[in-house]
Order: C-alpha cells, then structure tokens, then sequence
C-alpha cells in the first residue's frame, strides 16, 4: 500500500501507469550485479522509480579511477565499499526503498544464495565470468537477466527471459579476451538507462522487451541498432530449458 507521502512523489509517473503500478514496483526484488559504471545508473533510477528492494553486490572498494563515471561516488569515499557507498546516497534519494549492500564476489559458490529471491537479475559487472555465472543461474532459476555492457564509445543491451529468448550464452558463447577496459561515463548512462527501463517494463508488465534482440549503442555516431539473435538449442546454459 502506498503511504500519502509516496503518492505525492510518484505522482508524475503514476500518471504513466498508475497507483497499481507503483503498488507492482513498490513489492518489486531487483538485485543489481556491481556498483560501478552501470550499476550507479541503474540503482539510482530503479530507487528513484520505487522499486521497493535492490540488492546491490560488488566485491570492490572505491578507488580514484571509479570517479569519471560512478557518480555515486565521492572523493571523500575512496577506500570504502562500493555497496556501502551507493546505499547510503540511494537512501538519501528515495527513503522508502530498502537497499541490500552486499560487498561479496560472485562464484560458483555464492551465485544462488546472492539472487535466489529476487524478480529481475540486471549485470552490471564487468567481468564475463561472472556474467556467465548469473546467466546460468538466472536461467536455472526462471528469473529474467538484462544484460549490459560498454567499451569506450560503444555499448550493448540484451534481455533474457529463461527458456524463451537466446541467453547471454547463445549470443556471445566464448568471452572475448581480457583486457582493462576503456570506460567513458556518457556511455554507461546510455546502457545503464536501457536496462534500467527493462526493468521497469518487466516489472509492470508493459511494452516489448529485448528478448532475441541485442541493441547496439554507437557513441561516436550517435547511432542505435540492433541484431537479431536466436537461441541456440545446444547452447552449455539454456540448451533444452522450457519457459517456465
């Protein structure tokens, strides 16, 4: 049920979708993988939307080299955890939403219990271990993961609903190779803005989603795309799972 105070902050947007709407995102689950270039993004417009719970995990603290684009992030924070850090500006923002700070890293071991109650799975990582690792769970599980990534000028977006659209697998079987990744700011807003409005959609149940379409974001020609991909029936992750 939605306090007096929130009707009056949601006002504008539950003209969109209405108070049921906002009731929809308000009992939301929502764990954010990484508190960094995509993940500052996504949390603070997920927060400022009402979704009632984010669980926000990243292993990392803050360093000086975070603060071209985890604007989350202060000076005054290096050295600290990133989750620690991001929860406490995202309660500022939007009181009524519960923030999970998890300063833990994904693995084989601690991949499960770190998203098995949660109604969206969003990457927002930056290593493609573990983005396979939350691919594969979140298929397991029957929870749609939305899938970003950025390098430089250039990013992507890909939405996958388990058992009916290519997985993460299909589309890109082998990582590329590792590299220190060239980030630039303007670029993760970009991604981070289209997962977080997956998201959203997802959650209320509106408009067509990013499933078998891998969206393309080019910075320097201000230009977006997208691929259609299909699931492949052998695929290690999803190969042989059924919509749930």
């Amino acid at each position: 049920m939605l306090s007096q105070e929130e009707l009056r902050r949601f006002r504008r947007q539950t003209g969109i979708f209405g108070t049921g709407g906002q009731e929809r995102l308000k009992a939301a689950r929502v764990t954010i993988a990484g508190a960094g270039g995509l993940g500052c993004p996504v949390a603070t417009y997920l927060a400022l939307a009402g979704v009632g719970r984010l669980r926000i995990i990243d292993r990392d603290v803050v360093d000086i080299s975070n603060l071209n684009r985890q604007f989350l992030h202060r000076d005054a924070d290096l050295g600290r955890p990133k989750t620690e850090s991001a929860a406490e500006k995202l309660r500022e923002m939007n009181p009524h939403v519960t923030i999970e700070a998890v300063q833990e890293s994904i693995d084989e071991e601690s991949v499960s219990g770190l998203v098995g109650d949660t109604n969206v799975i969003i990457d927002a990582v930056d290593s493609y271990a573990a983005r396979y690792l939350l691919n594969r769970e979140a298929i397991r599980r029957g929870i749609p993961f939305i899938h970003g990534a950025i390098r430089g000028f250039d990013g992507q977006a890909l939405t996958v609903l388990p058992g009916k659209t290519a997985c993460l697998r299909c589309v890109i079987p082998r990582a590329p190779p590792p590299e220190q990744t060239p980030v630039l700011g303007v670029t993760a807003g970009v991604v981070a803005l289209v997962q977080a409005t997956e998201a959203l959609k997802y959650l209320l149940g509106v408009g067509t989603l990013l499933g078998n379409r891998l969206l393309l974001w080019e910075g320097l020609d201000s230009r977006m795309t997208e691929v259609a991909v299909e699931r492949n029936p052998r695929c290690q992750d999803c190969g042989g799972v059924d919509p749930p």
